[in-house]
């Protein structure tokens, strides 16, 4: 069979050279029920999860609170792009195997011309990819499987989750938060519209938003960010009457304020900067602002009915037959907003860590910031240890939090941007794994031991050369 009749020839070939998943090593504990457990089922849950199976660690979880693997994730839901905003040549989940990586999956279906004449990833083809890498590699989130609670019980944690067949709790020894964008916190939704509209009013990006329904009314997007940009687009595209874009900033970040990106020097050893340039870099990009992809403002700005709005923050609003606000002086009528304003660092926000979220090691705790670089958003993120793992305020008061690893963006100031995304997987996940295996050996080390060195049969006898012997 040729490649072309088998277009997974190539990965299939991949896995064989590469042989069988090694044994699992970590040995099993009484009334343990997972080594590892992953809470996210989207491109980093699922990744992580292979890179843990290569690393020989088994008994690992994959906890997924949607419905299914289309509601998993944000491809097929919050993401709105046409085209993913980072190069197409960045590593992502493959980890370190080309054939399993986007370009050889696309090349196989598509062939190298086609691949070669795409700028960039198309959104939806990234998402067919996600879905053929977790079939393929049988990688199998556990769906409708929703992580409540965390509690910590000795040298394991009890999870408290919210299943199909009701309330259960099952044990783990290591954590992975992959939760994404709201995994820090939460979405963020201006006070002006949660204080005094309706929620039929307005929705976040992350939002399940009904496009369709938008048709022929004038809608209000607040923010900036690519997220926002591309709401208005899609709302353009069903046929909105009047999309009106509101920046509180005077200008549209066009210059990326991280360069990491293209600079693995610093991506790769942001972690080891010192405190202050970390932090530094962080609210240089707090205070430019995300910069919105080219090809995100063209899709609005063809638009005759497109309107941009710039040093225009929402100060007010009011339910009036819809929405009413005054913007510098001019009153607009809205039939419904959308937040693109991003997300929320706030550990104790989040039901999973609230139980202990006090004894969390944060930013504010760590450094003090000179005066003009003061930011009590940023000193909420979680400082983080360099394997991802959470840290505890007061020394020896709550251990079980270097158990804990965050890949999503609350570890933001820790490690720089991007981090839970596509351009951080190659240089995070080694390093998570890397950290889980070296805890889990050194946490049954008496019995990897004997293991290592205790007596094993021998592979022949004396008798397979005694004749040779002079």
């Amino acid at each position: 069979m040729s490649q072309s009749d088998d277009p997974d020839a190539l990965a299939r070939n991949a896995l064989r050279l590469i042989g069988p998943d090694p044994a699992n090593w970590v040995p099993d504990r009484p009334r343990i029920d997972h080594n590892v457990t992953i809470v996210g089922g989207g491109q980093t849950g699922c990744a992580l999860a292979f890179a843990l199976r290569r690393a020989g660690i088994g008994k690992v979880t994959i906890l997924e609170a949607a419905p299914n693997e289309q509601r998993a994730g944000i491809w097929l839901n919050a993401a709105r792009m046409n085209l993913l905003r980072t190069p197409k040549s960045l590593p992502g989940p493959e980890a370190g195997f080309p054939e399993l990586g986007f370009q050889a999956w696309y090349e196989a279906r598509h062939g190298r011309d086609a691949y070669a004449a795409i700028d960039r990833i198309p959104r939806l083809e990234w998402a067919a990819y996600l879905s053929w890498y977790k079939q393929f590699l049988n990688i199998n989130p556990r769906y409708q499987t929703r992580l409540i609670r965390i509690e910590p019980a000795g040298d394991h944690f009890r999870l408290h989750l919210e299943t199909p067949a009701g309330a259960t709790a099952e044990t783990t020894r290591k954590i992975i938060l992959a939760t994404g964008f709201s995994g820090g916190g939460g979405k963020y939704i201006p006070d002006v519209l949660t204080s005094n509209l309706p929620p039929s009013l307005y929705a976040h990006t992350e939002d399940a938003i009904d496009f369709p329904d938008l048709r022929g009314k004038t809608v209000a997007v607040i923010g900036a960010a690519a997220s926002a940009f591309d709401a208005a687009g899609v709302a353009l595209e069903h046929g909105a009457a009047e999309v009106h874009l509101f920046a509180r900033r005077d200008t549209i970040a066009a210059t990326p304020i991280t360069r990491s990106r293209g600079f693995p020097g610093a991506y790769d050893n942001f972690h080891q900067l010192p405190d202050a340039d970390r932090w530094h870099q962080a609210i240089r990009f707090r205070r430019a602002g995300s910069t919105p992809t080219t090809d995100a403002i063209e899709r609005t700005v063809k638009y005759p009915d497109f309107h941009l709005h710039l040093s225009a923050p929402w100060t007010n609003a009011a339910a009036n037959n819809g929405i009413e606000t005054t913007i510098n002086g001019a009153t607009h009528h809205f039939d419904f907003a959308i937040a693109g304003t991003g997300y929320t660092a706030d550990i104790a926000a989040r039901p999973e860590l609230s139980g202990f979220a006090g004894q969390i090691l944060l930013w504010r705790d760590r450094y003090t910031p000179p005066a003009a670089e003061q930011d009590e958003a940023l000193a909420c993120h979680p400082y983080l240890g360099s394997g991802h793992e959470l840290l505890e305020k007061a020394p020896d008061t709550a251990p079980f939090l270097k158990h804990i690893h965050v890949q999503n963006p609350a570890g933001f100031v820790s490690f720089g941007l991007p981090i839970g995304d596509v351009p951080s997987m190659k240089r995070d996940i080694p390093v998570i794994v890397g950290r889980i295996s070296s805890d889990l050996f050194r946490a049954d080390l008496d019995t990897l031991r004997h293991r290592m060195t205790g007596d094993v049969p021998p592979d022949f006898t004396d008798a397979l050369w005694r004749s040779a012997v002079r």
